[in-house]
């Protein structure tokens, strides 16, 4: 079936994925007029209209435990209904925006337009008229939502490969801001490959200064030909509106996320089973490693397929499958965004040699949970010989307070000086020391006995803190 808008844009099946245009065009003439864009993608792209019912406490100090308390009756089972005044429910509307992806109705959007929603109103262009949507499926982890309305042959969006996207293309955002209607705003790309800001789990985000406000998000951004390169989904502002930093999820991305829903019913993800972190000049310099390229390792979980090809902590994964890893956030995305069960091939750096791997990979576990296991007696904490940093034996009580797995054995830091070149490195009061200049120890004396014979002016630690484990270079500030 034909797209209604473009002939050859995409095969429009709920079961193939759609087709993908050739990238941007990059003449020497900078047209005057965007409108046959425009009118190529404004009726691919739909107003999304959310309700969900929200609790409203009818009392302003609900909430506070003293005043819950004083108003909450002896059988009751929400404070405020002994004064005949129980809680009550109320609409909250929320407005966004969508992208029509396949001509049976499937839309794109962002999770967070539709995330909670009991009723989803969907309509088309700058029609008044609206239609009931359904959710398909949700991936908080890209920020990306598929849903659905029923129509045969609706207007669906052409798209280009976002990979082809280069700094300085020209890109229209087009959707729904602050619920005026629909409307574009033009720009550039300004990065590609974006991310490290915390708002999702896997950022690779296409960045532009063409304005994207609140109602934009799940809206389009298309190249200067009217083609779908990716889902608006965010901003950086102070002020809450435009400040010419907006972030779009790269559509080769969320149609991929898109394609697993529809076809599998939710997201899975390869998992090779590593903890990794950036390379920084000082691990360069202190691991005698080649540059900054590649993914650091450090950590392997057990019975994972790293574990099973005998990957270990220190290694620099450079390459996956003949394609370049420029760092850890670049390999995480190539493998989340490899399948369960799929063959992949790895060059890894150790010592100075460049060593090869092939695992298959398993799907990304939802959740793991540590067992307890006995542990040495507790010593008092004590100096560990660097500067500012106190350690003490890893007891079961703060293992079992800090939820630290049983795999992890190291020394508790108790104290770190703000003032110290530890602390600027990063080390912080909680954190468990597992390698000290990659020698494992175990308990505090081995800590404190290996850091007396330390000879160079920077110390390699490597820490486990809340959950991961990275290298971290210290200062030693007795050879300063």
């Amino acid at each position: 079936m034909a797209c209604a808008l473009a002939t050859g844009s995409f095969a429009q099946s709920t079961t193939g994925a759609p087709g993908v245009a050739a990238g941007p065009a990059r003449d020497q003439n900078v047209t005057r007029s965007f409108a046959p864009a425009v009118k190529r993608i404004a009726p691919s792209v739909v107003n999304i209209f959310s309700t969900k019912l929200v609790r409203v406490s009818p009392h302003p100090f609900l909430g506070i435990p003293f005043f819950d308390q004083l108003l909450r009756g002896e059988d009751d089972e929400e404070p405020g209904a002994a004064d005949g005044h129980p809680p009550r429910t109320r609409q909250q509307q929320g407005l966004g925006s969508g992208v029509i992806l396949l001509e049976e109705g499937y839309i794109l959007t962002s999770n967070h337009v539709i995330d909670g929603a009991d009723e989803i109103k969907v309509a088309l262009g700058n029609e008044s008229k609206t239609f009931a949507a359904k959710v398909v499926g949700t991936d908080p982890q890209t920020d990306v939502a598929v849903i659905k309305v029923e129509g045969e042959k609706l207007p669906a969006a052409t798209v280009a490969d976002s990979s082809k996207l280069e700094v300085g293309d020209i890109v229209l955002a087009v959707g729904n801001p602050f619920g005026v209607g629909q409307a574009v705003t033009m720009g550039i790309v300004s990065a590609v490959g974006r991310g490290g800001f915390g708002i999702v789990e896997y950022e690779d985000f296409i960045q532009t200064d063409a304005s994207i406000n609140p109602g934009n998000s799940g809206g389009a951004l298309v190249d200067a030909e009217g083609r779908l390169v990716g889902i608006n989904t965010a901003i950086l502002s102070r002020s809450g509106g435009s400040s010419g930093v907006g972030f779009a999820v790269p559509i080769n991305m969320a149609r991929g996320v898109m394609d697993k829903i529809i076809k599998q019913g939710k997201v899975t993800r390869g998992y090779l089973g590593v903890i990794i972190q950036p390379i920084t000049p000082e691990l360069v310099e202190v691991m005698s490693l080649p540059g900054l390229k590649g993914a650091l390792v450090a950590d392997v979980s057990s019975n994972s397929p790293a574990a099973r090809i005998g990957i270990k902590p220190g290694d620099v994964i450079t390459r996956l499958n003949d394609q370049e890893v420029s760092d850890s956030r670049h390999l995480r995305l190539m493998i989340s965004q490899t399948g369960p069960n799929s063959r992949v091939d790895l060059s890894v750096l150790r010592d100075g040699k460049e060593k090869k791997f092939t695992s298959i990979l398993d799907e990304m576990p939802r959740s793991s949970v540590a067992q307890a296991e006995p542990e040495p007696r507790p010593t008092p904490s004590r100096n560990i010989g660097l500067s500012g940093v106190d350690v003490i034996d890893l007891t079961p009580h703060a293992r079992e307070a800090l939820q630290i797995p049983s795999t992890i054995r190291g020394v508790l830091i108790t104290k770190v000086d703000p003032g110290s070149s530890a602390y600027s490195a990063g080390l912080r009061p909680g954190g468990i020391i597992t390698e000290i200049n990659q020698k494992p120890v175990t308990n505090s004396r081995e800590a404190i006995s290996q850091s007396r014979n330390l000879r160079d002016k920077r110390v390699l630690l490597r820490v486990w803190n809340e959950g991961a484990m990275q290298y971290l270079v210290v200062e030693n500030a007795r050879l300063r």
